[in-house]
């Protein structure tokens, strides 16, 4: 609890408008994503979602295959 109190001790005291002032330069230097690199962006999101659904369904498949001819020649059910 006494190094957290010291701690603040330490901070920089800026006033109300010197601190909108900063969020407003550090906002500024922001590079926004253009509209076709977000549909880009969007739809990679969606092929690979796509992509990986498949795949892990297929592996899921399989072992579910496997696991059910294992318990199937455990019970003599070959």
């Amino acid at each position: 609890m006494c190094l957290f109190l010291n701690g603040l001790n330490n901070v920089a005291k800026t006033s109300p408008g010197d601190f909108v002032r900063q969020v407003r330069a550090e906002a500024s230097k922001i590079v926004w994503p253009t509209n076709r690199e977000t549909m880009v962006t969007a739809v990679m999101v969606v092929i690979m979602t796509t992509l990986l659904g498949v795949f892990f369904f297929g592996i899921d498949t399989l072992f579910g295959w496997i696991v059910r001819m294992l318990l199937g020649a455990a019970s003599g059910q070959a």
